[in-house]
């Protein structure tokens, strides 16, 4: 059995919880034994989980893997902690609010013989599986994609692009590396709305 921790108890932290806790029969989650959760709040336990504190977790031998479920901007640090305590690593994208952070990162991984992964569970869906299907072989001449969501807290989020990264991450998968060629941002704080439009170029153009 695998020892883990998650850490962060938001709506991705406690989805951790449960499906750790309840592993899917013949799955690979049977092999990961939940030993606790860290959070900055006080809980005490969640559905028989313990609260345990950052620095227990980083020290444990018990645990060997930590999942981070906490905001975007933490991911960086946590990261580091935890790598640095010799512990794979599973963070919830993005896993740092720049390219050259995730590059060192995955370098100390790589040097510390640890796994580090990047979860993006949408990319595993039935849905998107047979989305890929169904592009494939094709060309991509022109195409929108369109998301709402609520308003975001930055300091925690960081930069308004980052509520969008996932669906980035969609159209990299599905028709390779893009090239931005222009972006804009609209904002109305009477109204507390904003607005990201970015036109992006496939390799082929």
């Amino acid at each position: 059995m695998f020892g883990t921790v998650v850490v962060g108890v938001g709506i991705a932290g406690l989805a951790r919880i449960r499906d750790l806790m309840n592993p899917m029969p013949s799955s690979p989650s049977e092999h990961l034994k939940l030993l606790g959760f860290v959070s900055r709040r006080s809980f005490g336990n969640i559905n028989e989980a313990k609260q345990i504190s950052l620095e227990d977790a980083l020290r444990s031998k018990e645990i060997q893997a930590a999942f981070i479920s906490t905001e975007n901007r933490s991911h960086e640090e946590t990261i580091r902690m935890f790598l640095e305590a010799g512990k794979h690593v599973l963070v919830e994208y993005p896993m740092a609010l720049s390219a050259k952070a995730a590059h060192e990162l995955w370098e100390m991984a790589e040097k510390k013989d640890k796994v580090l992964h990047v979860e993006h569970i949408e990319l595993l869906t039935e849905e998107y599986k047979q989305l890929k299907k169904e592009v494939a072989g094709k060309d991509l001449v022109k195409g929108t994609l369109h998301f709402t969501g609520h308003v975001l807290d930055e300091n925690k989020t960081g930069f308004p692009a980052f509520s969008g990264i996932a669906r980035l991450t969609w159209l990299i998968d599905l028709f390779g590396d893009l090239t931005v060629t222009s972006a804009t941002r609209e904002k109305q704080k009477d109204k507390n709305y904003s607005r990201m439009t970015v036109h992006f170029q496939t390799a082929n153009k």
